[in-house]
């Protein structure tokens, strides 16, 4: 049995990591200034004929828009067909005024399973695509050991994903999604199956990194402090079909002191209200 679930979980990774690089393989390996526009246009998305999602929103560059909305609503649709994994039922995803296509749409993603290589260091994780873009042996090492120091683990090179923590195989996915340098990054609960205190690095590593880079940003959580803390902007969800009930811009982004404030606590109950939890005390 152990046997048969580490073979489907390698398989799964392999799997991940090939569709991850499929449709990075062709962005450049340098991009200049910040990330893309993003624009859906009554983007109609959906399995078998049923409509999953019709969504209609502008994203700029090096905004971080992170989308709430009840489980099972179509978030994570929304980023396969910017990733060009879901082709749209009608309506137009664009960046930078270029229709999705997939792997020529400067996206690249991070999904909340490990989609590791099993069998391959951490560094030679990250030369992965490096090597499918035509970098010689020597630079993909360089920039895989560039990539690994950013998010905290030039100690780890050498190291498999099986000898890694939960929290430290994200931060090799991550790495490996900036050595795509892409302009949008595209990120399904990437934190979601970490314990509460690696969930925090984390998100505070992401924060590192926008500065860094400022690129743009699309992330789905189920977590309203998650996306209060991260979001430039919080767009809420409908039940599936998902439309876009509201938008919320935050004032003070990736300000970790807000959640002190009256306006933050106000603003995350009308958002668990909207969700569907009962406010805090009520029975």
């Amino acid at each position: 049995m152990a046997h048969n679930t580490e073979t489907r979980r390698r398989s799964a990774a392999t799997r991940a990591a090939a569709i991850q690089a499929r449709f990075t393989s062709d962005i450049p390996v340098s991009n200049d200034g910040p990330g893309a526009a993003v624009n859906l246009d009554r983007l109609q998305l959906g399995f078998d004929g049923k409509v999953a999602a019709n969504i209609t929103l502008d994203i700029e560059p090096g905004e971080v828009v992170v989308f709430l909305g009840p489980s099972g609503c179509g978030k994570s649709t929304i980023l396969r067909a910017l990733a060009g994994l879901l082709t749209p039922m009608g309506g137009e995803a664009t960046v930078n005024g270029r229709p999705v296509t997939g792997n020529d749409a400067h996206c690249a993603m991070v999904f909340q399973e490990d989609a590791l290589f099993p069998w391959r260091t951490a560094a030679k994780n990250v030369q992965f695509p490096l090597r499918l873009r035509g970098l010689g042996r020597s630079e993909s090492k360089r920039e895989a050991a560039k990539y690994l120091d950013q998010v905290g683990l030039s100690a780890y090179l050498d190291h498999l994903p099986s000898h890694l923590s939960g929290g430290m195989r994200q931060r090799v996915q991550l790495a490996r999604t900036l050595a795509c340098d892409p302009l949008v990054m595209l990120m399904d609960e990437p934190f979601g199956a970490l314990d509460a205190q690696t969930r925090l690095d984390m998100q505070q590593l992401l924060i590192s990194v926008w500065e860094q880079t400022r690129m743009t940003i699309l992330f789905v959580t189920h977590d309203v402090d998650e996306a209060l803390l991260l979001a430039d902007r919080v767009v809420l969800l409908t039940h599936r079909p998902a439309s876009v009930a509201d938008v919320i811009t935050i004032e003070n982004p990736r300000d970790s002191q807000a959640q002190f404030t009256e306006e933050y606590q106000r603003r995350r109950q009308s958002i668990l209200e909207f969700l569907g939890h009962a406010p805090v005390g009520a029975h």
